[in-house]
């Protein structure tokens, strides 16, 4: 379902007023739409173009957007009535195919609404004319001057720029001004014969300046006849209609009135609690402000911490660069203790491969000794085993009895001097 947003009207969703202002003008251009061919530009949700079918032999609504096209072609339908889709700049159709065109309350939403009325002048057929309205740039300003400036609306016109514009493209322009007026009725019954012979006007003419909408029927050639129109809505009495509203009005008044003394009581509740919130939050300004002191001071003993750090840091680059180029040194002086100590370790090393040919050959030395010493030590020994065997041929050859006697006699040899 379409949803009214004020950019187009919207049947059933708009009050009474609103809604007669458009049918209306529809009513106004149904009496020269007998039998002619129409087009109805802009028309929304396409309930104006329905009622021009009631009296023209063809009736083609147009407008830009999708939706309302789908939306008038589901509610409205007639066998002379058809809908299509396309901006009011550019309408796809043959020049001088309509008797009647109508555009009602569109030429304010366009930038360039002259190329709308090089439209309506190129299909426009020999003879035809062209309906187009507008609101009044000034009365709307002040109607709408608590809701502002309405958002859809390019261009607003007032009357003499509205009718020089109109004057450009067509020669023959009969300015008409379209009034919510009040006005006492006297209609037949039912069963009269419907007629209305005479209409009042009123002795003071209406004023361009303070209407509410401007309409205007034009032509390609001059017209006859601008009759002042009467637009009656099915409404019927607008005075018990009003009364009806000022009643619903009273019972939503009340009903606000209950309501306003509610929102009284919430009010006095929340002073109430806006005096507790305001102690509150006076009570936390204090402490915001004792906690900014802080913070300032912490800030400060920042800025002292970091100038000390910072001071501390080039003392300690300093020594560090100190350190790097002590251990720079000790580097190099370990570098040519390290040589040295490798010329020593080669001359160490040179020196005790010698020592160690020298010790193979005391270690060979050594060997031939003990073998001698093994040689002698057997000798020895077999040397000592010979002197135990003359010792004990000896102790015998002493205790034989023909030794000792030859010795008596002088005979052999001395044993005990030997």
């Amino acid at each position: 379902m379409v949803e009214f947003t004020g950019e187009r009207l919207v049947p059933g969703q708009v009050d009474r007023d609103l809604l007669n202002e458009h049918m209306s003008r529809y009513a106004f251009a149904a009496r020269l739409a007998r039998n002619k061919r129409v087009l109805d530009i802009a028309c929304g949700m396409g309930y104006g173009s329905f009622e021009l079918s009631k009296h023209a032999a063809r009736v083609v609504g147009l407008d830009v957007s999708d939706e309302a096209v789908r939306s008038a072609r589901e509610n409205y339908q007639a066998a002379n009535l058809e809908f299509v889709t396309a901006p009011a700049q550019q309408i796809p159709f043959d020049d001088h195919a309509f008797d009647l065109i109508v555009a009602f309350e569109v030429i304010e939403h366009l930038s360039d609404w002259d190329a709308l009325l090089a439209q309506a002048k190129r299909l426009l057929a020999p003879g035809g004319q062209f309906i187009v309205s507008t609101p009044n740039k000034t009365f709307y300003a002040e109607t709408r001057r608590l809701a502002g400036p309405n958002p859809f609306h390019v261009h607003e016109f007032e009357f003499s720029e509205f009718h020089a514009e109109l004057s450009r493209f067509f020669p023959s322009v009969t300015m008409f001004l379209q009034n919510h007026v009040q006005a006492i009725s006297f209609q037949p019954t039912p069963g009269g014969s419907g007629l209305v012979a005479e209409l009042e006007t009123g002795s003071k003419p209406a004023q361009p300046e303070t209407s509410h909408f401007f309409l205007a029927v034009c032509a390609l050639a001059p017209q006859t006849g601008s009759p002042v129109y009467l637009y009656l809505p099915t409404s019927s009495n607008l005075l018990r209609e009003r009364e009806k509203h000022i009643a619903l009005l009273e019972s939503e008044l009340a009903s606000k009135n209950a309501w306003l003394e509610e929102l009284q009581d919430d009010h006095a509740r929340l002073n109430t609690l806006h005096a507790e919130l305001r102690a509150e939050s006076d009570q936390k300004a204090k402490w915001a402000l004792d906690l900014e002191q802080e913070l300032a001071a912490a800030q400060q003993r920042i800025v002292q911490v970091q100038e000390e750090l910072a001071s501390e840091q080039d003392a300690a680059v300093k020594v560090v660069t100190a350190y790097e180029a002590k251990i720079g040194e000790l580097h190099a002086e370990m570098q040519a203790n390290a040589e040295e100590t490798q010329r020593v370790l080669d001359h160490a090393e040179a020196a005790m491969q010698e020592k160690g040919a020298d010790l193979a050959k005391c270690i060979e030395l050594l060997d031939v000794a003990e073998e001698t010493v093994k040689e002698r030590t057997l000798w020895a020994q077999s040397l000592q085993t010979r002197v135990e065997q003359l010792e004990q041929m000896l102790a015998l050859a002493q205790s034989s009895r023909w030794v000792r006697l030859g010795r008596r006699i002088g005979i052999g040899p001395d044993l005990h001097n030997s």
